[in-house]
């Protein structure tokens, strides 16, 4: 089974992205209440932002580990698996997230890769061990 097309990819992110912003208003809000203040850069700052990474990628590893999906893939019927077709390890999904990340760092190199990749998969797919699927259209 070919993976899904980068634009599913993307639509999917983008519905993941309102997840994590509740996360990181969450975080933030905690941040604030401790500093009694906007926490604006410095050690403070950097430390607040490796939480809001580290969360999310919490809530997008345990997502996978548990159904497969983050709350943005389940509309589009993509699902995070193992090459095998099984339960990715938490390692995989580490190396998956940090790849991922790199990737959009980099202007989305490792997804723009799947345009050209004879089997449409991305650096941290590659990386990774893992695959994305799309699932088909359940029975009615």
């Amino acid at each position: 089974m070919a993976a899904p097309l980068v634009g599913w990819r993307l639509l999917s992110l983008m519905y993941d992205f309102f997840a994590a912003l509740g996360l990181w208003l969450l975080v933030a809000a905690i941040f604030v209440a401790l500093h009694h203040d906007a926490v604006i850069g410095g050690v403070l700052g950097l430390l607040e932002f490796i939480v809001l990474w580290s969360v999310t990628g919490a809530y997008a590893m345990a997502s996978w580990r548990r159904g497969g999906q983050t709350l943005g893939m389940r509309p589009w019927r993509l699902r995070v698996v193992a090459v095998d077709g099984g339960v990715p390890t938490w390692r995989a999904l580490l190396i998956r997230y940090a790849v991922g990340n790199a990737s959009l760092l980099l202007g989305g190199l490792g997804f723009w890769w799947a345009w050209v990749d004879r089997d449409r998969l991305t650096w941290h797919d590659r990386t990774s061990g893992t695959r994305l699927r799309r699932e088909p259209k359940p029975a009615r």
